[in-house]
């Protein structure tokens, strides 16, 4: 008997994955539990069009990304921050502080915890970030850090 699973089954198949298993298993365990829903026409054509739909939207978030990267890959991004003596910072620019910055001068939403930097950035000068913006898609961004 074909089956659409609603969830993972474990020696089975994923969620959303169309199997063929015996009547009884069907019949006795995946069928009541709701685990899973026969695999008539209408339920085919079902997930036909959420994994159509889901396609859709990986290729729009693509999209999306590459647009990101294209409006910041090689720029340089401006923070300013107080120093003490010897241009040492009070503290250190975070990635919290760089995505603020981010949406400021871009208006890119960007997770703190998509920015890698190469160093912790605790005196003046310029560093250099990289920004995950999709998996594979990473933009390099300067940050240049002035004093306030």
């Amino acid at each position: 008997m074909k089956v659409i699973l609603l969830q993972d089954v474990k020696g089975t198949g994923k969620k959303g994955e169309l199997v063929n298993v015996s009547d009884g298993y069907a019949r006795n365990f995946l069928l009541p539990k709701k685990v899973a829903k026969e695999a008539t026409a209408q339920a085919m054509s079902e997930l036909k069009n959420a994994e159509a739909s889901k396609a859709f939207q990986i290729e729009e978030a693509k999209k999306a990304a590459n647009a990101s990267k294209a409006l910041i890959e090689g720029k340089s991004l401006s923070i300013k921050a107080k120093a003490g003596q010897g241009g040492r910072l009070f503290g250190s620019v975070t990635a919290k502080e760089i995505s603020a910055e981010l949406k400021k001068q871009f208006s890119l939403n960007v997770d703190k915890r998509k920015i890698s930097l190469d160093t912790d950035i605790k005196a003046f000068g310029t560093y250099n970030a990289e920004i995950k913006l999709y998996t594979g898609i990473v933009a390099t961004l300067k940050v240049v850090v002035t004093e306030a």
